[in-house]
């Protein structure tokens, strides 16, 4: 029998895929839970053989809680299951010890199939996800650059930005100017969309 712990924060989404692998002769969904951050403590106690993590979920991301989860059930295989088909997303989540990446409107076998080949030790990957991820490349912008944008989100001037990030407020023009030529974005906010569309942040 394999475990499965689900992370997903759309109740009925959650509750409809647990429905659908618990008619599975060879799943068991032992936990289910409907935030990032409640993941690991419920991965702990249920100790899943396969945890689906979606991205977008309140109190942490999926890929934030990838890598915590690898740390502390390193034997756990993780497949990523979201409606946000971004190779910036695909990249960061096989990156991070991801054994699969898959697209929520996916037929329903193909999650009970990705699963046990995950469990064989197989990686599993969209194949149209996985050729634009090949051809778009990596991110132009360093950690640090991809740190200011994520905070200019919710910081509306270059003060408050370099406040937060404990900068100078030249040092944090000096970044918001390489990103935006970088990314070809006339301003913070293009440049903001153009990284989130591609799942650079």
């Amino acid at each position: 029998m394999i475990r499965i712990l689900i992370a997903e924060d759309q109740v009925m989404v959650r509750e409809a895929i647990a429905s659908l692998l618990d008619l599975q002769d060879d799943l068991e969904v032992v936990a289910q839970v409907g935030r990032g951050d409640e993941v690991l403590a419920a991965a702990r106690a249920a100790r899943p053989d396969v945890a689906l993590l979606d991205i977008e979920m309140p109190g942490a991301t999926g890929l934030d809680v990838l890598a915590e989860l690898v740390a502390a059930l390193p034997a756990c295989r993780i497949l990523i299951l979201t409606t946000f088909g971004r190779s910036g997303y695909l990249r960061r989540a096989m990156e991070g010890g991801a054994a699969g990446f898959l697209l929520k409107d996916a037929p329903a076998a193909e999650l009970s199939s990705a699963i046990r080949r995950a469990m064989a030790g197989e990686r599993i990957v969209d194949p149209g996800l996985a050729a634009a991820a090949l051809s778009e490349g990596d991110s132009p912008l360093t950690a640090r650059e991809r740190e200011v944008l994520a905070a200019s989100r919710e910081h509306a001037t270059v003060a408050q930005l370099a406040a937060a990030l404990h900068l100078s407020p030249g040092t944090t023009r000096n970044h918001l100017s390489a990103i935006m030529g970088k990314l070809g974005a006339s301003s913070r906010v293009q440049a903001l969309r153009h990284a989130e569309e591609k799942g650079w942040l």
